[in-house]
């Protein structure tokens, strides 16, 4: 009997017949997970929130963001690499992403292998901060300040990020004596700056421009070439005396090395719709962020340069963090 199917299927084989196949159902069909790499509050997590909101109603399914703060985002990242690539598990991550391999030797994941870009969307700097009751009247004398057996403490929002990047940058230039107190993202750095913990405070200008424009955070610098449109009284680190000096920060969305070239497609067309809106455009450009939609190409471009371009930096500088 055995011999007997084995004989029929080879004939109908040739025959040219072949066992019908089941349709896969259109993407998405069902709940698509963005993982966030840090805690809620921040500008990372704001952006992810906002954007989920928008794709949720535009693609009709569920939309979930899922916070896994750690390791400057290496925890949520090997989430995420080691999800299906299917689509469903996505990543939203910052530059963060491009300078932790540099600064942590021993990552058990690849960010240049592991992963597949689907989009940037925005641009945004960080602001170098002080409560409104702080002394510290400006930049200078924050850095005058510190000295080699008391360093001035500043807030970042954890090792390797693009703010702790900025402060080492800012400290090798101006020779000043700062000393990183380093949290899980910019919201819990945000929080001991506000409550007067930290003196200073190296974060996101789309976390702080809510306490700067209520007066309860004052803001000496922001880390990009020119000055932010949200707060254009505010000068640059260039201006104040260290010309060159830049570091903004881009946000964007990953998914797992191998999500299908449809799916990646299906997925940049819907946040590059988002991204497109006016409403949505004018709402992030108050909170801090230069709002963009980029090819997936493009993306991986950015993201492959700057792993090369953070790395260098940091191996100048000797940063590591493990």
């Amino acid at each position: 009997m055995l011999r007997l199917l084995a004989c029929l299927l080879t004939l109908l084989t040739l025959c040219g017949w072949s066992a019908p196949t089941r349709a896969q159902p259109p993407f998405p069909s069902r709940a698509i997970t963005i993982i966030v790499t840090f805690p809620p509050g921040g500008g990372t997590d704001l952006l992810a929130r906002k954007l989920g909101a928008a794709l949720q109603q535009d693609l009709g399914q569920a939309v979930v963001v899922e916070n896994r703060p750690g390791a400057s985002g290496n925890i949520g990242a090997r989430a995420v690499a080691e999800a299906r690539p299917d689509g469903y598990t996505l990543l939203m991550v910052n530059s963060s992403f491009a300078i932790n391999p540099g600064v942590f030797q021993h990552l058990d994941f690849s960010p240049q292998q592991d992963f597949s870009a689907i989009i940037n969307v925005a641009f945004v700097p960080s602001v170098i901060v002080t409560r409104n009751e702080s002394p510290l009247s400006s930049l200078g004398q924050a850095l005058r300040l510190g000295l080699p057996q008391d360093p001035m403490p500043y807030a970042s929002c954890g090792n390797g990020t693009p703010q702790h990047l900025a402060a080492e940058m800012l400290r090798a230039r101006s020779k000043a004596s700062l000393q990183q107190v380093p949290y899980k993202g910019c919201g819990p750095a945000l929080t001991d700056v506000l409550s007067g913990h930290v003196p200073l405070g190296v974060i996101t200008a789309s976390s702080a421009a809510p306490f700067i424009r209520s007066g309860k955070l004052r803001a000496l610098a922001v880390t990009s070439a020119q000055r932010s449109p949200l707060m254009p009284t505010v000068p640059t680190v260039a201006e104040l005396g260290w010309p060159g000096y830049e570091l903004d920060q881009w946000h964007g969305l990953l998914a797992p090395a191998g999500t299908p070239s449809g799916v990646i497609a299906r997925l940049n067309a819907a946040f590059g719709a988002i991204m497109a809106r006016p409403a949505m455009r004018a709402e992030l450009m108050e909170l801090g962020f230069n709002p963009v939609a980029s090819s997936p190409a493009a993306f991986d471009q950015l993201v492959q340069e700057d792993i090369r371009r953070f790395g260098d930096l940091t191996a100048r500088m000797g940063l590591r963090v493990d």
